[in-house]
């Protein structure tokens, strides 16, 4: 079960023009809502650009949710462990539990997840803010990550995970963000 003072979120690549290519922009306003609770539970979240310059940044409404601590990594392979200084960052934050949403999910997100478990990291897809632009290559994305060693999850999953029950001190304002 996830804990969470022992998770770091990544968002990967829900740039604008990624989204903007698929066939229905059902991820970011999940996205939006899965980096907010993050925000009010302290949780890290690092969130990467495929090629920003060509493919456009984050879209606003993830943005507007974010920490001012949030690190925004630019890159260019398609697995983040693949960029310069990436891993070590990311052991830096102490964290062994990694809950991705992004895009598309058959190649950054399934790349990056595959790297993830490999470095010995336990990986969370939230497969309701995950997309590709075509259906048969997000749900082979989804099986092939499943396979891997990956928990397949989804946004009201991870938000109770964390919070254990109602007791919990921030209970009221997470459940806020999915009334």
């Amino acid at each position: 079960m996830l804990d969470e003072n022992n998770s770091l979120v990544l968002v990967i690549d829900i740039q604008e023009r990624l989204v903007s290519a698929l066939e229905k922009d059902i991820i970011t306003e999940k996205a939006a809502k899965l980096v907010a609770a993050a925000k009010i539970l302290n949780i890290p979240v690092i969130v990467s650009e495929q090629y920003p310059k060509g493919l456009g940044n984050t879209v606003n409404s993830i943005k507007l949710n974010l920490d001012n601590s949030t690190e925004f990594i630019e890159k260019t392979s398609f697995s983040l462990l693949r960029e310069e200084g990436f891993l070590d960052k990311l052991k830096s934050y102490g964290k062994k539990q990694i809950v991705i949403c992004g895009i598309e999910t058959h190649i950054c997100v399934y790349q990056t997840a595959l790297e993830l478990i490999e470095a010995g990291f336990e990986v969370v897809i939230a497969k309701d803010i995950c997309a590709s632009r075509n259906k048969y290559e997000f749900k082979a994305g989804i099986e092939a990550m499943k396979n891997s060693g990956a928990k397949i999850s989804c946004l009201e999953i991870i938000l109770f995970e964390w919070l254990k029950g109602a007791k919990h001190p921030k209970f009221k304002e997470v459940q806020a963000l999915i009334k």
